[in-house]
């Protein structure tokens, strides 16, 4: 039987891997150069494949996926917005998606870190959704 840690656990990245996906499908409208949009669609159709394995592993164990909250949906894309309100250059976009690499790093840490009985494939997503996000941000410092 699958504990509740793993369950939890596989919700968590599911959740953050769709926030990932809103977060660079935000940024791509603005986007302007064309390296930095490849970068952002290359980490976007990750983001997104892991988000299909790990739906896959919850059905599997009965459980269904979490959605982002919506208050931090709103908060991001209030954010997103005011800045690109005042400066849509791709170093503003590149400081958003860095800010939530960051973001998503450290709960993704936190949460593996909560859910200590999660077995060892829930705690490998999240490693891997961990990479993803550590990956990104260095891949767009060239354009912050």
């Amino acid at each position: 039987m699958i504990n509740k840690d793993t369950i939890s656990l596989l919700q968590e990245c599911n959740s953050g891997t769709q926030m990932a996906v809103y977060s660079i499908n935000e940024i791509l409208e603005t986007a302007k150069d064309q390296k930095f949009r490849d970068i952002l669609t290359s980490s976007k159709h990750q983001h997104e494949k892991l988000g299909n394995e790990l739906h896959i592993l919850l059905q599997k164990y009965g459980d269904s996926t979490k959605d982002p909250g919506v208050i931090a949906k709103g908060m991001s894309w209030m954010k997103t917005n005011a800045k690109l309100v005042l400066d849509d250059s791709d170093r503003v976009c590149a400081s958003l998606i860095t800010d939530g690499c960051n973001m998503g790093t450290k709960t993704m840490q936190r949460h593996l870190n909560e859910y200590l009985a999660a077995d060892r494939e829930a705690k490998q997503k999240a490693e891997s959704l961990i990479s993803m996000e550590e990956n990104l941000a260095c891949e767009i410092k060239q354009f912050l």
